[in-house]
């Protein structure tokens, strides 16, 4: 699949996570199954990556709604199911290897469909905060938008992040609290596509 894009290369595989980490290969990003030969959870997988500075893109079948929803509520970049075109997980690949969110209908649903998750209680202005930022403004832009001061957007952000962190459900990076804005319905989830 990667063949034709030389800026892509392969630069390790193994069969679990602490198998990759030994590997002592520099890596930009991690493609990750689901289902790993240690039988672990993807939960647990994302975390140990994720504590290595290292950000991961599921390529998966798809087959299992619930491990799906556990790596998204990990922190992964993206949900990609295997069946996509060639293209599709290429330019998947690429963009989750710049640090970019790849939004998918796995991803979308997972979050969807999610009973779990855990009111954490915003204020109206910190949801303003919350939905502004994680859209992607910048802290001074949502500052300007709101009429708050730039130091305050930085603490309600900051206070933010303490309340998911409160009911487990971290939000350390500006992905995160995308994430979090999309499971509690500050931000749309990203449209289904329905010709799949």
């Amino acid at each position: 699949m990667l063949s034709g894009h030389p800026n892509l290369t392969i630069a390790a595989s193994a069969p679990t996570v602490p198998d990759l980490l030994g590997s002592g290969q520099q890596l930009d990003l991690v493609i990750l199954d689901l289902r790993l030969a240690d039988g672990s959870s993807p939960k647990s997988n994302v975390e140990q990556l994720r504590d290595a500075g290292l950000e991961a893109l599921v390529f998966t079948s798809a087959e299992d709604p619930y491990l799906v929803r556990l790596a998204a509520k990990a922190g992964v970049l993206g949900v990609l199911r295997k069946s996509e075109p060639t293209a599709t997980v290429i330019a998947a690949i690429d963009a989750a290897a710049n640090g970019e969110q790849v939004v998918t209908t796995e991803w979308a649903a997972a979050i969807d469909g999610d009973p779990g998750l855990h009111d954490v209680g915003l204020s109206p202005r910190q949801r303003d905060v919350l939905a502004l930022y994680a859209s992607g403004e910048k802290a001074a832009r949502v500052a300007s938008l709101t009429g708050l001061a730039p130091h305050t957007v930085n603490d309600y952000l900051a206070r933010i992040r303490a309340k998911y962190a409160e009911a487990g459900r971290p939000a350390r990076t500006k992905t995160d609290l995308y994430k979090r804005a999309v499971e509690d319905g500050w931000l749309p989830v990203p449209k289904r596509d329905n010709h799949g």
